[in-house]
C-alpha cells in the first residue's frame, strides 16, 4: 500500500493509517513527494506521478493499493492511467482532478498572517485544527519565493489537468472517500466521479472530535472524525 499526501501535506497526515494497516500485516509506504525539489520547468503533477511510479518499481514487488489525498489523489489518477500495471486498487480522499477551490493563482496577501490563517482554516471542517504551528508552516511556504512559485505552479497544474473525460478509462477498483462539509473539493465532485453505471454507495457513521482533512480511511467505518464522510465503491468503466 502506498499513501500519497496533498500539496500542503506530509507524512504525519497518515500516522494513524500507517499504524492501523501495519498492525494488520500490510506493508505501507509513504513517500515524501518532491513538491519543492523539482526544477521549475518540471514542477507538475505528471512529473510527480512518474516519481511515484519509479518509487513503486523500486520498493514494491507487486501491484499496490494507492491511497491519495487531495493532490495525492490526483497523482494517483494520473499514475493509474499511465501505469495501470503498478496499481491494484485506487482510493481517493478529497481528490483533486475535477474541481477544487484553491488559494487562486497567487497569494495576494501573503505577508498578512491573519489572511493566511483564515485561508488555512477554510481547508478544515473544524477551523481549530489550523494550529499556530500549521499556520506558521503555510506562512513560511508562501513567503518563500521559490516555494510559493512552485505551489502556484502545482495548483495550476491540478486545475489544467482535468481528468473528467479520462475517468472511464480507469478499470481498476476505485473507492471514493469524501467529507460532506469539504470546502476545497466539495462532495459534488465525488458524486461526479461516481456518477457511472455500477457505482454503489454506503455511508460512514461519523465520529466526534476535530480532524485534519488529510487522513485516509482505514476501513468501512473509518473516516475523517468530526466530519460527515461518504464512501463510494466505483466502477468507472
Amino acid at each position: 500500500m502506498i499513501l500519497l499526501h496533498g500539496l500542503m501535506g506530509g507524512l504525519s497526515n497518515f500516522d494513524k493509517t500507517v499504524k492501523f494497516f501495519s498492525e494488520r500485516g500490510y506493508k505501507v509506504f509513504v513517500p515524501v513527494l518532491p513538491i519543492y525539489e523539482l526544477p521549475v520547468l518540471h514542477t507538475n503533477l505528471t512529473t510527480i506521478a512518474k516519481y511515484v511510479a519509479k518509487f513503486i518499481e523500486e520498493k514494491a514487488d507487486q501491484p499496490v493499493t494507492v491511497v491519495g489525498n487531495s493532490m495525492g489523489g490526483h497523482i494517483g489518477l494520473i499514475l493509474t492511467l499511465a501505469r495501470p500495471e503498478l496499481v491494484a486498487n485506487l482510493v481517493l480522499t478529497g481528490s483533486s482532478g475535477l474541481y477544487e477551490r484553491t488559494f487562486g493563482d497567487s497569494f495576494p496577501r501573503k505577508s498578512d498572517k491573519e489572511y493566511i490563517r483564515k485561508k488555512t482554516q477554510e481547508v478544515f471542517y473544524d477551523p481549530n485544527v489550523a494550529t499556530d504551528e500549521l499556520v506558521d508552516e503555510v506562512f513560511s511556504v508562501v513567503n518563500d519565493r521559490m516555494k510559493g512559485i512552485k505551489t502556484v505552479m502545482l495548483a495550476r497544474s491540478a486545475i489544467k489537468h482535468n481528468m473528467l473525460h479520462d475517468l472511464p478509462k480507469i478499470t481498476k477498483p476505485v473507492c471514493l472517500i469524501w467529507g460532506k462539509e469539504d470546502n476545497v473539493t466539495p462532495p459534488e465532485v465525488a458524486v461526479d466521479m461516481g456518477n457511472r453505471p455500477n457505482s454503489h454507495y454506503f455511508d460512514c457513521t461519523p465520529d466526534q472530535g476535530p480532524s485534519r482533512r488529510k487522513t485516509a480511511c482505514a476501513n468501512k467505518n473509518s473516516h475523517h472524525p468530526g466530519r460527515s464522510a461518504r464512501m463510494m465503491a466505483v466502477d468507472f468503466a
